[in-house]
């Protein structure tokens, strides 16, 4: 595995199939909508445009933010969905000389609401993470990390979330599902370069969540459509989705870091170490050899070895051992985040296990709810519904979904993925994102990852990167940075601040080589 390259020295799971929501992208669905809803959405292409400038670096950056619809077509041209946007386009910027980058989260069923109101956009919600954040008034800010100043940015809502609906006698299962999903935004992509004369613009995909598994797929099928990509950032990535198929042990070896990197925040490991990277590495070995050995062995595990094991992975994590072989040595993300901070009557939040959380009592065996989702969600759906009527001017009769629970329910997992004859009955996309390497031999994947995500852990995301089979030529094309926060990675100011100039870097080393 590669961290970023040389230009970046100077800086500075998931869940199965059948669950409903693997991302933040997504808390729980707070405004859900019948499918049947009476209000219907605009069938020809919107766009309002508004004047705005930022402050980036101390330089003073002009730019048109344009709220919008694509109309999206069948192979017969007949409109088949609205895909609502946001972009943000730097003022006198050159289309072959100015990249373009879409953004968007996942769920699957949720908005890019989260990266756009979060990360780089020129705004961003003020929060108090990893505290509760306040309730209203909230605070909108000029957002001084934004990417603005590298990269145009366009955030695209998924079809039936934030404003974006199917058109004519078009269904949501025309688009809820892996391939359906990518094909929509293949489209959208399409669309919008079209209209904007973006053809030969340097191009990026930037996924969070969910929407690190469309990426894998779909910079793949717009590369075979002609498009090709400078860049695929994945934030907090899910890119296999057997990873929790029951009988295998790999979901459990994938999240001991992560439970270190936890232990270690909340000061439950002993003679702490000062520096968790390094930290982490020595857990990591541990994890793939012996714990995995251990593992392997499954029931026919010495009770001497198992005790060996217990006695290391409760060092590391912080529980006891005795809880550990309780559990035959396989901790769930659940209980876990129940058991660190139990004797002091709290919890650890899944997003972001920074964050605490308080049940009504101390005895049961999972959290009642999840801290980094409650602690955050109501400050950006509000600054959302606030920021695009009064500032962007923006205003229709739809509801703003920011996460739609019918699109989780009824989505298709099936996926015809690159290389291999018949459909997988799961997301399996890392030997998409293979491909679309092989055959684009100058893309370059940059994998940023938080310690304190338990949605999509950052060793189980190693461990499909490095999987791809690539050729050695090849694998100085991926790239990893790593930051003490959570799967928003930008809720830590400070991880933000840190995260902007290494992606400075990355455009500058992509677009300028």
């Amino acid at each position: 595995m590669r961290r970023l390259w040389v230009l970046l020295l100077g800086s500075g799971l998931a869940l199965s199939p059948c669950s409903i929501l693997l991302a933040k992208d997504a808390p729980a669905d707070k405004t859900n909508t019948s499918k049947d809803e009476e209000v219907q959405a605009p069938s020809t292409e919107t766009a309002v445009r508004t004047k705005h400038s930022v402050s980036i670096g101390g330089h003073s950056v002009a730019y048109t933010a344009t709220a919008g619809t694509l109309v999206i077509r069948d192979d017969k041209g007949q409109p088949q969905a609205s895909v609502f946007y946001v972009a943000y386009t730097v003022d006198n910027g050159k289309p072959e000389k100015r990249p373009v980058t879409f953004l968007y989260n996942g769920g699957p069923g949720s908005s890019s609401m989260w990266l756009h109101m979060g990360s780089f956009s020129p705004v961003r919600i003020a929060t108090a993470s990893p505290a509760a954040t306040a309730p209203a008034p909230y605070k909108l800010v000029p957002n001084s990390d934004s990417l603005l100043d590298k990269t145009d940015l366009v955030f695209i809502d998924a079809v039936g979330t934030g404003y974006s609906r199917p058109l004519g006698k078009a269904e949501g299962k025309d688009f809820w599902g892996v391939d359906q999903d990518v094909s929509a935004f293949s489209r959208a992509i399409q669309r919008y370069v079209t209209l904007n004369n973006r053809w030969n613009s340097p191009k990026f995909l930037y996924g969070e969540s969910y929407g690190t598994t469309r990426s894998g797929a779909l910079v793949d099928a717009l590369q075979d459509k002609g498009m090709s990509f400078n860049g695929v950032v994945l934030m907090s990535s899910i890119l296999n989705y057997g990873v929790r198929m029951p009988g295998y042990d790999e979901m459990y070896v994938g999240y001991v870091p992560s439970y270190a990197a936890a232990a270690w925040y909340h000061n439950k490991v002993a003679n702490k170490p000062a520096d968790l990277s390094a930290y982490l590495e020595q857990v990591r070995a541990f994890a793939r050899g012996p714990y995995a050995t251990a593992l392997a062995k499954g029931q026919d595990l010495p009770p001497a070895e198992a005790d060996a094991v217990a006695r290391q992975l409760a060092a590391y994590t912080g529980l006891s051992a005795q809880y550990i072989k309780e559990a035959n040595l396989r901790v769930e993300p659940s209980r876990f985040r129940k058991e660190l901070l139990r004797n002091e009557r709290r919890t650890i939040g899944r997003y972001d296990a920074r964050f605490e959380g308080v049940d009504e009592d101390a005895a049961g065996e999972v959290p009642g709810y999840d801290a980094s989702d409650t602690g955050i969600s109501g400050a950006f759906v509000t600054a959302f519904h606030d920021y695009v009527s009064s500032q962007l001017n923006y205003h229709s009769d739809l509801d703003y979904r920011p996460t739609f629970s019918d699109i989780g329910k009824d989505w298709d997992w099936k996926h015809q993925a690159a290389g291999i004859k018949r459909p997988l009955q799961t997301a399996y996309v890392a030997g998409d994102l293979a491909h679309a390497m092989r055959t684009n031999p100058n893309l370059q994947v940059l994998s940023i990852n938080g310690y304190y995500d338990f949605a999509t852990p950052f060793f189980i995301t190693e461990y499909d990167l490095s999987h791809m089979n690539l050729e050695p030529s090849l694998r100085g094309n991926l790239h990893f940075l790593y930051y003490p926060s959570g799967h928003m990675i930008y809720l830590n100011t400070e991880a933000l601040q840190q995260l902007k100039g290494d992606l400075a870097r990355y455009y500058d080393a992509t677009t300028h080589s």
